[in-house]
C-alpha cells in the first residue's frame, strides 16, 4: 500500500505528541506503581507472621468503649483484640462516647450471654460484633468447665473440634480467577469503545473540514484507512500495556508485603496474560476497522453515534453476555462466543482461564479471529473508498455493505 508507512508514522506522532494522552498514560502508571508500593513504606498489617496469624480472634483496629460491670469477659482478652480499647464505668459513657464519634463502636455487657451494641451508623460488615460474641461464648465455656471440674482445653477441643481440609485443584480455582477476568473483560472493552470512537472521529474530522479530498490525491485510502487504525491500535496497546504491565509488576515484587490481598485481581498467570493480549489486540483491530468505516460514512463529527450504533450495541451485547457467562465457563453459550470474531476476544481467555479448552480450540478460534480481522481490514478498506467523497446525510452500515456487493456483483 502506497505511503502506508508515512500514514502510520505520523498518526503514531499525533498520538505521541497528544499532552492530555501522555499525561494520563504517566499518571495511571505512576499512582500504579506507587500505589502497590504502599506495603514497603507503611506497615499495613497484612504480611502476618505465624505467631500473629495463631490468635484466634481477629484484631478490630477501631476504636472501641466497653462496660462489663459484671466482670463477665476477660480483660486481657478484650485489650488483646481490641488495641484501641477503653473500658467504661456506665452506658451512658459508652452511648456519650459513639454518639461524639470518640468512638467508633461501643458495647454495654449485661450478661454471660447478651450485650448491647452502639454505633453511630450501620456497618454492611459488623466484624466487632461477631468477635465479642465469638468471646462471649469462649468465656461461657470456660467458666462451664471450672464448675464442672473439667479441662476447659480438652472441653473445647471435643466441642469444638479443628477440621482440616487441603483443597487439591485438579483444573482452575474458579473462585480465584473469577475477578481478574471480570476486570480484563472490562478494560477491552473500554478500550475498543474509547480508541474506537477516537478512530471513528479522526476520520469523519478530515471529511468534515475536506483535508480528505486532498488526502486522497496523493495516498491511497486503503493506505490511510490501515495506518489510522493500526496506528491508533499501536497507541491504545502502549498505553493500556504500560499501566497493566506497572501495575502486575510492581504488585509480583510486592505480593507478600499485600499478604496475597489483591491476587484476585493482579495474581494472573502467564498463559492468561498471552491468551488476553493476543486475543485482546486482534479483537481490537478487527472493531478497529469497523469504527474506521463507521467514520468514513458521516460527513459531521457530531453524527458519528447515529451510524455507530448498531457497533455499540454489539459491543455491548458481548460484554454483558460475556461477564453473565463467567458463572457457567463451560456452558455452550460461551464455548459459541469464544470462537465468534465479535466475542473470541473476550471469551477465549476467560475460558483459558476458568474452564477447560484444548490448544486446538485456542488455535482455530485464533484463526478464525485473524482471518475475520483482514477480512474486515478489506471490507472497511472499500467502504472508506466508497464513502471519502460522499457529502450528506450519514450513510447506515449495512447499505454501504449491500452496495459494496451491488458494484462486485
Amino acid at each position: 500500500m502506497k505511503n502506508f508507512k508515512t500514514v502510520l508514522g505520523f498518526e503514531l506522532k499525533e498520538y505521541l505528541k497528544n499532552k492530555g494522552f501522555i499525561i494520563f498514560t504517566v499518571i495511571l502508571a505512576l499512582l500504579a506503581f506507587v500505589g502497590l508500593n504502599i506495603p514497603r513504606f507503611i506497615d499495613l498489617g497484612l504480611n502476618k507472621s505465624a505467631e500473629e496469624s495463631s490468635i484466634p480472634y481477629d484484631v478490630e483496629d477501631g476504636k472501641v468503649i466497653i462496660l462489663d460491670q459484671g466482670g463477665y469477659l476477660n480483660t486481657e482478652i478484650l485489650k488483646a483484640v481490641f488495641p484501641n480499647l477503653t473500658m467504661a464505668s456506665s452506658e451512658d459513657e459508652v452511648r456519650s462516647a459513639v454518639q461524639n464519634k470518640e468512638a467508633d463502636k461501643g458495647f454495654a455487657i449485661t450478661g454471660p450471654l447478651t450485650y448491647k451494641s452502639y454505633v453511630y451508623n450501620t456497618e454492611m460488615f459488623a466484624g466487632s460484633d461477631t468477635v465479642i460474641s465469638q468471646i462471649m461464648s469462649a468465656q461461657n465455656l470456660e467458666n462451664y468447665a471450672k464448675d464442672k471440674n473439667i479441662d476447659y482445653i480438652e472441653l473445647s477441643e471435643n466441642i469444638r473440634p479443628v477440621v482440616t481440609n487441603e483443597q487439591i485443584v485438579l483444573g482452575k480455582d474458579t473462585t480465584q480467577n473469577y475477578w481478574y477476568c471480570y476486570a480484563l473483560i472490562i478494560i477491552i472493552f473500554m478500550m475498543i469503545m474509547i480508541y474506537g470512537q477516537m478512530i471513528a472521529t479522526s476520520v469523519a474530522s478530515e471529511k468534515s473540514n475536506r483535508s480528505i479530498e486532498v488526502l486522497v490525491t496523493t495516498t491511497s485510502p486503503n493506505s490511510l484507512l490501515f495506518g489510522k487504525v493500526i496506528a491508533g491500535a499501536i497507541a491504545s496497546i502502549f498505553q493500556m500495556g504500560l499501566i497493566l504491565g506497572t501495575a502486575l509488576i510492581t504488585y509480583s515484587a510486592n505480593r507478600e508485603l499485600w499478604g496475597g490481598l489483591l491476587d484476585m485481581f493482579l495474581n494472573i498467570p502467564g498463559e492468561v496474560v498471552a491468551t488476553f493480549a493476543v486475543f485482546g489486540i486482534f479483537g481490537y483491530l478487527f472493531y478497529a476497522f469497523i469504527y474506521g468505516a463507521v467514520g468514513a460514512l458521516v460527513s459531521k463529527t457530531e453524527d458519528i453515534s447515529k451510524t455507530s450504533g448498531g457497533v455499540m450495541m454489539m459491543v455491548m451485547i458481548i460484554y454483558i453476555l460475556s461477564l453473565i457467562q463467567l458463572s457457567n465457563i463451560d456452558g455452550a453459550v460461551m464455548k459459541v462466543l469464544s470462537f465468534l470474531p465479535v466475542s473470541s476476544y473476550s471469551a477465549m481467555f476467560s475460558r483459558v482461564a476458568l474452564g477447560t479448552v484444548s490448544i486446538v480450540e485456542v488455535i482455530i478460534s485464533f484463526v478464525i479471529l485473524v482471518a475475520s480481522v483482514f477480512g474486515a481490514g478489506v471490507v472497511a478498506a472499500k467502504i472508506y473508498r466508497m464513502g471519502t467523497l460522499r457529502y450528506g446525510n450519514p450513510i447506515k452500515l449495512s447499505t454501504a455493505i449491500r452496495d459494496i456487493r451491488k458494484k462486485n456483483n
